[in-house]
C-alpha cells in the first residue's frame, strides 16, 4: 500500500503533516508487530530534529521515535496510553503528537511519499 502523499517521511519511519502532526509509518508498525505500549512527551516539551522524543514498545522490541523536525509539543495522543493497538490498526491515522514546528524549512529535507516508499523497498532488498 503506498504511503499517504499528504505528509513527509523520515528514514527512521516517522511521518509528519504540514500542521505538525507526527506518527510512525505503516512499515514501522508492521516491522514492530503488536504494539503494547507508547511513551510520549508532555505538552510543552521541546523537540530537536533527529533526537528521540518517545518510544514504541511491541512484543518484539522497544524502539525510539525520532523528531522529524524541531518544535514544541502542543498535544500528545493520550488515547494511545490505553489503546496502543490503534497504531497497528491504522498507523497513518493514529497520530502520536502534534507540535508547533520551529523552522518549517526543515520539512524540505524530509522524504516525499514516493521517495519514502522507494527507500523502504530498497531497504527490504526488493
Amino acid at each position: 500500500m503506498p504511503s499517504p502523499t499528504d505528509r513527509k517521511y523520515t528514514k527512521e519511519h516517522e511521518w509528519i503533516t504540514a500542521d505538525g502532526t507526527i506518527g510512525i509509518t505503516d512499515h514501522a508498525q508492521e516491522s514492530l508487530g503488536d504494539i503494547v505500549f507508547v511513551e510520549l512527551p508532555k505538552a510543552g516539551t521541546d523537540l530537536t530534529k533527529g533526537k528521540p522524543f518517545g518510544t514504541v514498545e511491541s512484543v518484539k522490541a522497544v524502539s525510539d521515535i525520532y523528531a522529524p523536525v524541531s518544535g514544541t509539543v502542543m498535544a500528545a495522543n493520550d488515547a494511545l496510553a490505553t489503546a496502543p493497538e490503534q497504531v497497528n490498526k491504522d498507523a497513518h491515522a493514529a497520530w502520536l503528537i502534534k507540535i508547533k514546528v520551529k523552522d518549517p524549512s526543515e520539512m524540505n529535507a524530509l522524504l516525499s511519499a514516493a521517495d519514502y516508499d522507494k527507500f523502504v523497498s530498497e531497504e527490504a532488498g526488493h
